[in-house]
């Protein structure tokens, strides 16, 4: 009941960044939204929950993970019902906005949780599970997003998450222990490191969701470039003072953990712009309704689900975390490869699904093994911090592949193409190019962690030897 408690909640998170995408055109008309509104409608969830994640890790371990899973389920719930009553454009962004800050907290408390619960031969059963919920939460936010809006209304959308965060909340208590573990901090939180890590996040997203649409010379452009570099430069001087750094400097001496990062930014740049510029592709090269194409994208919904419940376990178990990140991301590749060539295909079935199929099975194979790879090489005692910086650079890298694929549809089909459809699908083939250049450099990244630690796997993870910063010399 511990794991479905931990699991629901992050279902929950993953349902919400995609279910309003379908409702959107039903808000705006109700609403009277304007265009820059209802793209903020999607944007703040994003911008608030990927730039603040790395801070919500780190508040577990400092405030302790049942108190802060509370607390976190609590403001979801209200941020929901705040979204649903809302009554006009400022009150819905800034309800959105609050669900991504809730959001920030409760998907890494609840995986510190998890990561703290689980140890040993179960971890991977357990990762399993959380992999599984959060695919089963981005596919049925897609699938009943439209359906919900067409049957009860758009408010529909929020009041569905209602329940399940409002269980979770009650029953907190009952499920989840209190934190005995030594790794509740009594020093003060670091309070410069952690604005100013949120702050060098948030710009960098915000340039990822804005540049597309503004450009690289607009004031808000140059403002968030300045100010993130900034922000970077005061963490990077906190860091070294801090007694206690949110994020402390010395873990980057470690080879797994630094690539690590780098394969998860680069491995969700390829994954979560997988499924947004394949739907796009659906609709407006293969000419699909947001209905067809919704069903367009069940096989691969269903195919991502059955390799993270049934393939990803023997392949963690026989293979371990790396070779199974690598193998993952080569699938990733290959699925954007195939997609790349599917305006040279007439049907759906034979030009575009096998694509979508093998993306699937990218994503299932690269998705929860880089988590354990990342958790693995750190210290046990900073569960919240392993979850909170594997979570914060795959959402960084989700924001940065939309936001570059998006730019390279543009800059090969034109704004406006005059050819319609035909120049269209030369943009998509270019993205889809560069989304398999982004999945083969991570999976070059993961074979070269593959090649440094040749031991076997034990239990679906390798023997890795943990970083404890503490341990190490500044």
């Amino acid at each position: 009941m511990t794991l479905v408690l931990l699991v629901g909640a992050q279902f929950v998170v993953m349902l919400d960044t995609s279910i309003v995408n379908v409702a959107l055109p039903t808000i705006q008309d109700r609403l009277g939204l304007s265009h820059t509104g209802a793209a903020w409608t999607v944007n703040a969830y994003f911008l608030a929950f990927g730039g603040t994640l790395l801070l919500g890790g780190r508040l577990a371990d400092t405030l302790g993970r049942r108190r802060l899973f509370t607390l976190a389920a609590v403001a979801f719930t209200v941020a929901s019902v705040g979204a649903a009553l809302a009554s006009t454009e400022v009150i819905l962004i800034a309800a959105r906005a609050a669900q991504g800050l809730s959001a920030a907290v409760l998907s890494p408390t609840a995986m510190s949780i998890l990561l703290a619960s689980f140890p040993g031969n179960t971890r991977g059963r357990a990762m399993n599970a959380w992999g599984a919920a959060s695919t089963l939460g981005g596919a049925i936010g897609v699938l009943v997003g439209g359906g919900v809006t067409a049957a009860w209304g758009w408010s529909a959308v929020f009041w569905i998450t209602v329940p399940i965060t409002a269980i979770a909340a009650l029953s907190t208590r009952r499920l989840i222990p209190a934190d005995t573990s030594t790794t509740r901090q009594r020093t003060p939180i670091d309070i410069t490191g952690a604005a100013s890590v949120t702050a060098a996040a948030l710009s960098l997203i915000y340039l990822a969701v804005s540049v597309p649409v503004q450009g690289f010379g607009a004031p808000g452009t140059i403002v968030a470039s300045i100010g993130g570099v900034a922000a970077m430069v005061v963490f990077c001087l906190a860091e070294r003072r801090a007694a206690d750094p949110i994020l402390p400097l010395v873990l980057f001496r470690s080879r797994t953990v630094s690539l690590g990062l780098v394969v998860s930014l680069l491995g969700g740049a390829a994954r979560a712009s997988s499924f947004t510029i394949a739907a796009l592709y659906l609709q407006q090269v293969m000419r699909m309704d947001a209905g067809t194409a919704g069903l367009a994208m069940v096989p691969t919904s269903v195919a991502g689900f059955v390799v993270t419940i049934v393939g990803l376990p023997r392949a963690l178990r026989r293979l371990g975390a790396r070779v199974t990140v690598t193998i993952g991301l080569v699938v990733l590749a290959v699925g954007h490869a195939w997609l790349s060539s599917a305006s040279n295909w007439v049907h759906y079935t034979a030009g575009v699904l096998p694509g979508l199929l093998l993306i699937a099975v990218g994503v299932a194979l690269s998705f929860t093994p880089t988590t354990i790879l990342i958790a693995d090489a750190m210290s046990s005692e900073r569960p919240g911090l392993a979850a909170g910086m594997a979570s914060a650079s795959s959402q960084i890298g989700a924001a940065l592949g939309v936001a570059v694929l998006t730019a390279s549809i543009v800059a090969h089909a034109g704004p406006q193409p005059v050819l319609g459809a035909s120049a269209l699908s030369e943009g998509f083939k270019h993205a889809f190019l560069n989304a398999a250049g982004i999945a083969t450099t991570a999976a070059l990244l993961a074979l070269s962690l593959v090649i440094a630690n040749r031991e076997r796997p034990v239990f679906g993870m390798n023997r890795l030897r943990p970083v404890n910063a503490a341990s190490l010399p500044e």
